[in-house]
């Protein structure tokens, strides 16, 4: 049983050193906690990017068309385009804060009617922003249309 006049609750103090507390540990959470997200942008760029590569090569077998994955007018960094005859089957856009570099000089993708490309293997690295402390993640699209994923640089 309760004293009558006795107060409840929190004293100033208390309150104070409970902030205190939380906001120490706020600040060294946060530092992993943006590595972590500029990690999964990458990620999810990579993926973005082989959902669209998957995409073209069975709309080229769908349709027995070509069809070509093009960058935007800035480089894949920027997002691209999947297209067929003139039309635009689906549009990415950009990433912030994320480069694409194609190598060797991967300007376009073009799937032919049996989901083959034409040349030689060519790889996409998506680089996180420097200082990041996230892991780059490589995209090879082999002369046989099939893209795969790979962490690490290319």
């Amino acid at each position: 049983m309760l004293a009558l006049g006795k107060n409840r609750g929190f004293t100033l103090m208390e309150m104070l050193v409970t902030l205190a507390v939380v906001a120490i540990v706020a600040s060294l959470a946060v530092p992993s906690f943006q590595n972590m997200i500029a990690t999964q942008r990458v990620r999810s760029a990579a993926n973005d990017l082989v959902a669209s590569l998957n995409f073209a090569r069975s709309e080229a077998v769908k349709r027995n068309a070509t069809v070509t994955m093009t960058p935007a007018a800035g480089g894949w960094s920027d997002g691209w385009t999947v297209a067929s005859g003139g039309n635009n089957l689906r549009v990415q856009d950009g990433f912030t804060g994320i480069t694409l570099t194609g190598t060797p000089s991967a300007t376009a993708f073009s799937f032919g009617g049996d989901g083959r490309r034409n040349g030689a293997d060519v790889e996409v690295e998506i680089t996180p922003p420097s200082g990041s402390g996230s892991s780059t993640q490589c995209v090879n699209l082999s002369a046989t249309g099939k893209p795969s994923l790979k962490s690490g640089s290319c």
